[in-house]
């Protein structure tokens, strides 16, 4: 018998050891409270060392809208139709959300070795905590999108509501993507200088400033693309809910439900596979 065997025998474990993946989830339930209080400090920081506070959340992605919808609907004549600019906000704002998570959950285990490498606890907490963070962010950005689109004439109405399930299999699906990241970036540093071109990429390919069924009437092979394509199908959702006369599929909620609960399951797994590696240090 090993001297590992003989420490099983007796209940004693590796320290660092990577527990069950069960166990994992159930010890960072246990810490939701530290998830929530350390993303909502991290808000109340972002906010204190702007002058402007958390102005600043929602002026960045209105800046971002004005400019692109100036660009992309003045410009061009008006040839998008009336209701253009609403469709940039929500494309902007929701693409904000991806785009944070995306690249705010690759720095999560890296960003934080002083906080591995001192405490012991799942390193799961930390992309969790990141992405609650961008949902405190998000809150009040969805208000502001809702104020802008009554300003530029939409109506509102009861499927507004549905805004709330949207985001909710979103964010499901931006925890998974933030888990693979984080890893990622753990196995290769200068995985996140690449980040910003890829999010730049996904801004211009995922519908943020297009509609794929007007924009590529004469491909059909990519509008096909297009319809398993997870941000795109959001925004289709989104814009479909608020808008007053766009339409949506909806195939797409399956399609963004499937991509949420397969990204999370693949992420959360290929996350928990490399725990004790996040404690060593670099």
């Amino acid at each position: 018998m090993t001297v590992a065997d003989e420490a099983e025998k007796y209940g004693l474990h590796r320290v660092g050891a990577r527990p069950t993946l069960v166990n994992y989830l159930k010890e960072t339930w246990q810490r939701r409270e530290f998830i929530y209080e350390l993303a909502k400090a991290r808000v109340q920081s972002q906010n204190q060392r702007n002058r402007l506070g958390i102005v600043w959340i929602v002026l960045k992605p209105t800046f971002n809208a004005l400019m692109y919808g100036f660009i992309f609907g003045i410009l061009q004549g008006g040839s998008r139709g009336i209701d253009y600019p609403v469709f940039v906000v929500i494309g902007v704002f929701l693409f904000e959300f991806f785009s944070t998570s995306m690249t705010g959950g690759a720095k999560a285990i890296t960003g934080n070795n002083a906080l591995v490498q001192s405490l012991s606890f799942p390193r799961l907490a930390l992309p969790v905590a990141q992405i609650t963070q961008n949902v405190l962010t998000l809150m009040p950005m969805v208000v502001v999108m809702f104020i802008y689109a009554l300003i530029l004439g939409t109506t509102p109405k009861w499927s507004w509501l549905m805004i709330i399930p949207i985001i909710a299999l979103f964010t499901v699906f931006n925890l998974g993507v933030a888990l693979i990241c984080a890893r990622i970036t753990v196995h290769v540093r200068d995985f996140t200088q690449i980040l910003p071109l890829i999010s730049r990429v996904l801004f211009y390919t995922s519908g943020v400033l297009f509609s794929a069924e007007r924009l590529l009437s004469h491909w059909p092979w990519m509008i096909a693309i297009f319809d398993v394509h997870p941000v795109y199908q959001t925004l289709q959702l989104a814009r479909g809910m608020i808008m007053n006369a766009s339409e949506y599929d909806s195939w797409a909620w399956w399609v963004l439900t499937a991509w949420a609960v397969v990204t999370l399951l693949v992420g959360l797994i290929y996350f928990w596979k490399a725990e004790e590696r996040y404690g060593r240090a670099n």
